[in-house]
């Protein structure tokens, strides 16, 4: 499970130019927000753009403490059911790229969940895995553990896509604001 601190980076998953819709202000006192996915927690975002800034969705933007090129600063965290439409809909594309650009640190997963509590597995957090399957990965791992999700494909023929069960847990984590247990956000 992660542990809070600062991200580092995001990547853009809405852009609203003239601020949110519903801002009782007048257009011309809002500032421009974009909505963004750090890739280090998953903490849904606003950041407040740097004037001029060429942005566009999909953007991997740095938002730590140096300087930064595009944005101004980070506004505020938000939760899953702030998003825009827009951001709902890009959300699980801006995940998958953050988990096969580090795909070394989601196989490692595999190889390294352990008990939650005498009746719960990290494992069994994953959507579409049972007992079975659950005991299926540890004793793969047990055997050599996993070099990638290839690797576990070919090992766990009841798991075609671990990279998804990664995707999905990691939105349920985003989208349900009473979820016990975040094996890959933070709360």
């Amino acid at each position: 499970m992660r542990t809070d601190r600062k991200e580092v980076n995001a990547i853009v998953i809405d852009i609203l130019q003239k601020g949110h819709a519903d801002d009782p202000r007048p257009v011309y006192k809002r500032e421009p927000i974009v909505q963004a996915v750090g890739t280090d927690q998953f903490k849904l975002l606003e950041l407040v753009p740097k004037a001029g800034a060429d942005i566009q969705i999909h953007d991997r933007v740095y938002i730590g403490d140096a300087e930064r090129e595009k944005i101004e600063r980070v506004k505020r965290r938000i939760g899953y059911e702030e998003l825009t439409p827009t951001a709902k809909l890009e959300l699980p594309f801006a995940i998958e790229e953050v988990i096969r650009e580090n795909e070394p640190r989601f196989v490692e997963f595999f190889n390294k969940a352990i008990s939650v509590t005498p009746r719960l597995h990290m494992l069994h957090l994953l959507p579409g895995i049972g007992k079975k399957l659950m005991w299926e990965v540890i004793e793969q791992r047990d055997k050599k553990p996993f070099a990638s999700f290839e690797d576990i494909r070919q090992r766990i023929r009841a798991m075609p896509h671990p990279d998804r069960m990664i995707l999905n847990r990691i939105l349920k984590e985003l989208q349900d604001p009473d979820e016990k247990y975040h094996l890959f956000t933070s709360k």
